[in-house]
């Protein structure tokens, strides 16, 4: 009877994720197209409705809600169904959607979608060979043999999303970052758009009455009679052609001009309402939250190369151990395991939320700059795929920032897999995240200000 209540509460939640998923995707990612296949839609909410309960489990798993045996049942019952999305589902519908905007390809579409997926297949299994992720004695069809996989894949996407945030974040904040943009700048920029645009429609004059003159001598439609006169028809023409081509050339120049100059405006604008903006008290306090993860990042980065050289693996979760630290620093009396609980619970549920709240927006963002009529329906699978892929591998790394006693199941569900390499490997890729994130906004950020030397 329990386990019956369990299930229902445990189906209950996933039907409430299944649902908010179809809503994000109607209001967000496809507000601004027409949804033809609705098995895209069913497919992404079903992935965010299983890589939510994994992150219900873990709250659960600290709360102690739902009976062990039920929990450990829902937790095997979840990473199978998000594995088999996974792996054979959303490869083999991402195959297909992209055939089927091959005309050539348009008879056997299902045979060609499986060939797709039977070569993602192939370097999905090949992807497992350079790296310890596996204990050996695990069979080819096993579970350890998937998630191991893609655990591979959902760190290092992890990590580069990671490690740019961690330097983007501060230098979004930030208000000394903030180039020092005046009225004048961008009265003297609108100016120049201004210009441009005067000499494109200038252009654009000359060479419509260039045609209009072909058109009125009978070089556009009427052909020409006797030798004479059309031997100075072609020589005519060809000097008129070769003055269209010429400014049809300075136009198209001018307009790629005009664009540039549109956008540097409109950056210019934008800084301009940011500067404004850190003025006023929100701003500050954004600012403050600045330097704080300038700092965070500066630490980051530090303990990501301490780990590195050192091959060096955390035992503790990190709230037990700065606890442990402060009492001991401070020689007081605390119940560290009882407080550590509850800050670890805290600090999960934080870590979901934004983790959850942060994929989806970089998602949203990532489907509108690439997205069109054909392409959507793929787009959106692939982001489901990464989605799916984020979230498992969250579950996998976030294993280290719970208490001892609560990473049990979660060892037992996933398997004898080699941890610490995920978290090496974490280390890895975000350190060159972050540097290589450094070293690009140096150079935007000191390229930006030269452009506008000149206004």
């Amino acid at each position: 009877m329990a386990f019956l209540l369990d299930s229902v509460i445990m189906f209950t939640s996933q039907v409430l994720f299944f649902g908010c998923g179809w809503l994000f995707f109607m209001r967000r990612l496809f507000k601004d197209y027409e949804v033809r296949q609705y098995i895209v839609q069913v497919v992404f909410s079903v992935t965010f409705a299983f890589s939510c309960t994994m992150f219900e489990l873990i709250i659960f798993e600290i709360l102690g809600v739902l009976n062990s045996s039920s929990r450990y049942f829902h937790w095997k019952l979840n990473l199978c169904v998000i594995l088999l999305v996974l792996v054979f589902v959303v490869p083999f519908y991402i195959g297909y959607f992209v055939v089927s905007n091959i005309r050539l390809l348009q008879r056997q579409k299902v045979v060609f979608s499986c060939i797709v997926w039977l070569t993602f297949m192939y370097f999905f299994w090949k992807l497992g060979d350079p790296f310890p992720i596996l204990s050996p004695k695990h069979g080819i069809l096993s579970i350890e043999q998937l998630i191991s996989r893609v655990g591979v894949i959902g760190v290092t996407l992890m990590a580069l999303l990671s490690g740019f945030g961690a330097v983007n974040c501060p230098y979004t904040y930030m208000s000394y970052f903030l180039r020092n943009v005046t009225d004048s700048h961008i009265q003297a920029l609108e100016r120049r758009l201004s210009q441009t645009m005067d000499m494109i429609v200038s252009k654009k004059k000359r060479m419509a009455m260039t045609r209009r003159m072909m058109y009125q001598r009978g070089e556009v439609q009427n052909q020409p009679t006797g030798f004479w006169r059309m031997l100075k028809s072609v020589t005519t023409s060809s000097t008129s052609s070769e003055n269209l081509s010429l400014i049809q050339q300075e136009v198209d120049a001018l307009e790629e001009l005009s664009r540039q100059l549109f956008l540097e405006t409109v950056d210019l604008h934008d800084t301009k309402e940011r500067i404004e903006y850190s003025k006023t008290f929100q701003g500050k306090y954004f600012n403050f939250l600045g330097y704080f993860f300038s700092i965070y990042c500066v630490w980051k980065i530090f303990m990501a190369t301490i780990n590195i050289v050192f091959d060096r693996v955390g035992k503790t979760d990190p709230v037990t151990r700065g606890i442990e630290i402060t009492v001991n620093y401070l020689g007081i009396q605390f119940d560290v395991k009882f407080w550590s609980q509850h800050i670890a619970f805290i600090l999960v549920g934080i870590i979901i939320v934004t983790s959850i709240r942060g994929l989806l927006i970089t998602l949203t963002k990532f489907f509108y700059a690439i997205s069109s009529i054909k392409s959507s329906n793929v787009i959106v699978l692939v982001l489901a795929q990464i989605m799916g892929m984020y979230f498992v591998s969250s579950v996998l790394l976030m294993r280290m920032s719970m208490p001892l006693e609560y990473r049990t199941i979660i060892t037992e569900v996933l398997g004898e897999l080699q941890f610490n390499f995920y978290h090496r490997w974490f280390d890895v890729i975000f350190l060159v995240s972050a540097l290589s994130s450094i070293l690009f906004l140096y150079l935007a950020h000191k390229q930006a200000p030269e452009k506008h030397m000149g206004l």
